[in-house]
């Protein structure tokens, strides 16, 4: 973005490296913890199906994450090890972002090489067998130069949850040339790997005579009950390599051009909870030993031509890559007495898909919903043809096995903002794409089931005009129009079967018109900011992604999310760090095929949602110096589904942190989370919901030269 965040007129959450260190942030989906309407439906905590998957203002993100300005398509769960700061963008964000951003993007900040030498080390142990070590180097080469080298290596397992856990190692070098001159080139690498126990969490279930149904642990199931096997797995390996250029013609401009490749590998293997009727009767009526749980989806092989018709969730082995080009000018120069700056650019970017799947020859074994047992024999996930583990190709019963898909984007985008007094300004613009989008399912029975090949290729404009009013330097107020679109072929990665060839509806681009009205603040020497936003963002032909299968699937409806964004941080007095978020908001299906739908709340959009942390640090120049503080994180009640049937109840989260530093070097911290060992839910499904970990505490000891 050419401005700061004060003077940008959308709202936007920073999560600051302070309070990411405060918090001892470990991941993309615990930072995020501390930005109001941000909801985790797949995520990290738990090592979901898809990886990180997040709703912005209630609607999809999973393809608006970003990593210094440039898209992310990797499916994996993101550590924090690398990151420097990361912050949401409210609302469509074309003019950096592009195509998507219905509800907002998220841009995560990576530690780069800079000039001053620096050498950190961290060591984390606590509940749940949980160790973790991280390294920072940077080195200065020259008067222009600098190295900089990140690492990180963690294991643990999940408090609250059985048989869960998760292994994870990366490492992020960085180097910079030019640092502080007019022509700047940063070359960057991020290598991250993980093999872990996806948990599916527990199914949603409705007791006899209830008004809707709920996760079954809230009617004394234990929450640490895992409905998986021991053969569910989660291996990833992402790569992503990145070049940053920029060239400083003059004081008025500025040339950009940012490149990056990324590689994903994932191998995937997952168990999905089902209590039917007969599990619900049998649990709630008296006989709860014979209350079974399906793990495995629809018994049998099943015969279609799509994976969607076979024992989901279906294992697959995925290889991912892409390519994105991004090309940029900031301008700034008078005509007259009117001031402009003009951002003007490319976006190309190529994404390619490719998945192997298979099922089991019959059936896992039903789980006890009182006591399951996560041992099975016979499920081993061993990829090639029939074997004695019981996992076969789709293409040896005559189905499907591979599908491939890709994405083409050629995107331009322009934007100026004409300063019409010192005070007031307009900014508008637009962004046009041409995305051509590619998916075809191969292999098989081909007499039986033909080959599927589906092409489609659509173009794209939005627009984007804001009035911007700046009295002074510490002050902005603005309103805001914006439209977006979200074409399928933002969804080749995200999903086992991205698009449905031959219904026209799902090749159908997701189109969304945002009204935001809002203040920024910054008081008392720049030390406090305060923001308020109202907004309303109005959806159709809303995009969902299949619970079981991770399929994108279109629908007609037409969904309304309108409400209040307010927050404040920053330093209230010397040594007092206060960070506090609220929102507000109504939502609503207002147009729907299914009747049932109408007029209900968007599903896992809340109706109140709010964080507060706030840090004391006590004598800091003296030997016995001590910081402590804590907080909260809220959201009220979410349904799980369009109808609203079915509903996960309210989180609330209480922290806290005790910390001592010995001397400018060593540094000792105390973090506990979910101090009252509330049962939480973190990530959210349409059938399902993932308790959050219960009560934990984390020790840390970090030096810094």
């Amino acid at each position: 973005m050419p401005q700061d965040v004060l003077h940008t007129p959308q709202q936007i959450n920073v999560v600051p490296q302070a309070l990411m260190k405060q918090q001892n942030v470990k991941s993309l989906d615990e930072a995020l913890r501390n930005v109001p309407g941000v909801t985790s439906s797949i995520g990290e905590g738990a090592g979901g199906m898809n990886g990180d998957q997040f709703l912005i203002r209630g609607f999809q993100a999973q393809n608006d994450i970003y990593e210094d300005g440039l898209r992310d398509f990797g499916v994996y769960s993101r550590d924090a090890f690398n990151l420097e700061t990361v912050s949401v963008i409210k609302g469509p964000s074309s003019e950096v972002f592009g195509n998507g951003t219905t509800g907002g993007a998220i841009n995560m900040k990576t530690k780069t090489a800079g000039l001053t030498d620096r050498y950190a080390a961290e060591f984390s142990g606590g509940s749940g067998s949980y160790y973790r070590g991280t390294l920072d180097f940077n080195k200065r080469l020259d008067s222009s130069t600098a190295l900089r080298i990140t690492g990180m290596g963690s294991e643990n397992n999940i408090v609250g949850r059985d048989f869960l856990y998760s292994h994870r190692w990366g490492i992020a070098p960085s180097i910079a040339f030019g640092l502080g001159r007019r022509t700047t080139l940063i070359l960057q690498y991020m290598h991250q790997q993980e093999n872990s126990i996806p948990d599916f969490g527990v199914p949603v279930v409705k007791k006899p005579g209830a008004a809707f149904g709920a996760p079954i642990t809230e009617y004394g199931i234990r929450r640490t009950n895992f409905y998986g096997t021991n053969n569910d797995q989660n291996a990833t390996n992402d790569n992503m390599e990145t070049a940053r250029f920029s060239f400083r013609l003059n004081k008025h401009i500025t040339f950009y051009d940012d490149l990056r490749g990324g590689e994903y590998y994932r191998t995937f293997a997952a168990s999905k909870a089902t209590c039917d009727k007969t599990c619900v009767n049998n649990y709630f009526l008296g006989n709860p030993n014979a209350a079974l749980v399906a793990r495995s989806g629809p018994v049998g092989a099943g015969n279609g031509v799509g994976p969607g018709t076979y024992m989901a969730p279906l294992p697959y082995q995925q290889t991912s890559w892409s390519v994105q080009n991004v090309g940029s000018m900031v301008a700034d120069f008078d005509t007259g007495f009117l001031k402009h700056q003009i951002v003007a650019g490319f976006d190309i970017e190529r994404v390619n898909d490719v998945r192997s799947q298979s099922t089991y020859l019959k059936a896992k074994p039903y789980a006890n919903l009182v006591n399951p047992n996560p041992y099975v024999g016979n499920l081993d996930l061993v990829p090639g043809e029939a074997n004695p583990g019981g996992l076969v190709t789709l293409g040896s019963l005559g189905a499907k096995p591979h599908s491939n898909g890709y994405g083409f984007d050629t995107g331009l985008f322009f934007f100026d903002q004409i300063w019409i007094t010192k005070w007031l300004s307009v900014k508008g613009g637009f962004r046009w794409d041409r995305w051509q989008t590619s998916y075809n399912l191969t292999g098989g029975n081909v007499a039986k089931f033909p080959d599927v090949h589906f092409h489609n290729v659509s173009s794209v404009f939005n627009p984007n005009v804001s009035l911007v009013l700046t009295p002074d330097e510490h002050q902005t107020y603005y309103f805001t129009w914006a439209n977006s679109t979200t074409p399928m072929g933002m969804y080749v990665t995200n999903g086992s079967v991205p698009i449905r060839p031959g219904t026209n509806s799902y090749a159908s681009p997701e189109k969304a018109n945002l009204y935001e009205v809002g203040a920024k603040y910054s008081a008392f020497h720049d030390r406090i900011g305060f923001t308020a936003s109202l907004f309303r963002l109005e959806k159709g032909n809303a995009l969902n992604a299949d619970p079981v299968t991770g399929e994108i699937l279109g629908s007609s409806d037409r969904q309304r999310n309108q409400g209040l964004e307010l927050s404040v941080g920053g330093m209230i007095m010397r040594g007092w760090n206060v960070s506090a978020t609220y929102a507000l908001y109504d939502s609503d299906t207002t147009s729907s095929a299914t009747a049932a739908n109408r007029g209900r709340q968007v599903q896992y959009v809340p109706h109140n949602q709010a964080t507060l942390w706030s840090v004391y640090e006590a004598f800091p120049s003296k030997p016995y110096n001590i910081a402590f503080g804590g907080g909260l994180t809220w959201r009220q009640h979410v349904w799980l589904d369009a109808a609203n049937t079915m509903r996960a109840p309210a989180n609330l989260d209480f922290d806290a942190v005790l910390s001592h530093h010995f001397n400018d070097h060593w540094k000792i911290a105390m973090n506990g989370y979910n101090l009252a060992n509330r049962l939480n839910y973190q990530s959210l499904f349409s059938n399902r919901a993932t308790p959050s970990a219960g009560r934990t505490f984390m020790g840390q000891l970090s030096f810094t030269y």
